[in-house]
C-alpha cells in the first residue's frame, strides 16, 4: 500500500523558513513528477511545486523565487524549503505525483504568523 508521510511544518514568523519532507513507502518516488500542494482553510487545493524526474521544476507565481523543491532517490524522499514566508502562506502541506494519483498523505500544517 502507498504511503505519503509529510513532515516538517510548524509555527514560523514572517520572513522565517521552513522545509517540509516528503516519505514514501510502498512505491518508488523517483518514477514519478512529484509535486507539493497546499490547502488554506476555506480554499481550493492549489499546487506550488513540482519536479520531473529529470529535475526540472516548477513553481506556483504566488511561491517563486521563495519555494525550492527538491528529491533524494536514494532517501525516496521528496522537499520544499520554503524561505521568506509570508502569513498567507498558512495551510497544510500535502505531496503527491504531480496528477494526485498516489494516496493522499495526512499532510503536514505550515503557520505563518507574528
Amino acid at each position: 500500500q502507498v504511503q505519503l508521510v509529510e513532515s516538517g511544518g510548524g509555527l514560523v514568523q514572517p520572513g522565517g523558513s521552513l522545509r517540509l519532507s516528503c516519505a514514501a513507502s510502498g512505491t518508488i518516488l523517483s518514477i514519478y513528477t512529484m509535486a507539493w500542494y497546499r490547502q488554506a482553510p476555506g480554499k481550493q487545493r492549489e499546487r506550488v511545486a513540482a519536479i520531473t524526474v529529470g529535475g526540472v521544476t516548477d513553481y506556483a507565481d504566488s511561491v517563486k523565487g521563495r519555494f525550492s523543491i527538491s528529491r533524494d532517490n536514494v532517501k525516496n524522499t521528496v522537499y520544499l524549503q520554503m524561505n521568506k514566508l509570508r502569513p498567507e502562506d498558512t495551510a497544510v502541506y500535502y505531496c503527491n505525483q504531480a496528477a494526485g494519483a498516489l494516496n493522499w498523505g495526512q499532510g503536514t500544517q505550515v503557520t505563518v504568523s507574528s
